[in-house]
């Protein structure tokens, strides 16, 4: 009977020590719990009202300017036209968006088929592949490509060379951009260092394009391998 008395005198003492921080406390607590409620109720309605339909929009209008690259009306797909958008209106209508990212690279190789190199940098420089590391490879040959006709070789080749060696699961377009950086460091009268690049053709890719035919190249340059 007394271990029964002093359990239940226990019990009480508990719950009036929790009704008293209640007491104490209770407007805390209330304001937290709605603190916490606003911040996820907020995040949900920007996630599903403005978010992503945000992104659907700005998909719809990126596919629309991908029509037009892939039919190579490259101004077309650059600029749009009357309620047919283009890459950068993409990038300045849709901001922080994937599809506003993606944009850049199309829009860089869009200036790159304009011959308005500078600006492809600009493009590809704004470019995130996000950790893919085939698009980024890409993304980095375009550089190249941009870069060494605006005569800035020693950039071109870096990136020429990055290219070429960031996924090599790709074999030809890696190959491809080596080559292209060798080929430029042999134009700048570097023939060691392009023999080094050659090398890596015949190394890394041998079955490729320019796997079969690296070994004239290789002589051109005095090497021996």
């Amino acid at each position: 009977m007394t271990d029964t008395k002093i359990k239940a005198g226990t019990d009480q003492e508990t719950v009036d020590k929790a009704m008293g921080y209640w007491e104490k406390n209770s407007k805390k607590v209330i304001t937290a719990a709605i603190a916490v409620i606003v911040v996820v109720g907020g995040y949900l309605a920007y996630k599903n009202l403005v978010q992503i339909p945000g992104e659907q929009k700005a998909n719809e209008d990126l596919f629309a300017a991908e029509n037009n690259f892939r039919k190579d009306s490259f101004n077309l797909a650059l600029n749009g036209v009357a309620n047919t958008p283009g890459f950068l209106k993409v990038i300045s209508k849709h901001g922080g968006t994937k599809a506003a990212n993606l944009a850049h690279l199309y829009a860089g190789q869009c200036y790159l088929q304009l011959g308005e190199y500078q600006k492809a940098v600009v493009q590809l420089e704004d470019f995130s592949a996000n950790g893919a590391k085939q698009v980024e490879a890409k993304a980095e040959g375009l550089l190249g490509d941009a870069l060494a006709e605006l005569k800035k070789n020693d950039d071109a080749i870096a990136h020429y060379r990055k290219a070429g060696t960031l996924f090599p699961d790709d074999q030809a377009i890696s190959s491809e951009y080596l080559f292209r950086g060798a080929l430029l460091i042999e134009m700048s009268g570097k023939e060691d260092q392009a023999v080094e690049m050659y090398q890596l053709i015949k190394d890394l890719y041998p079955r490729t394009e320019k796997g079969f035919i690296i070994d004239k190249y290789l002589a051109r340059v005095g090497a021996t391998k």
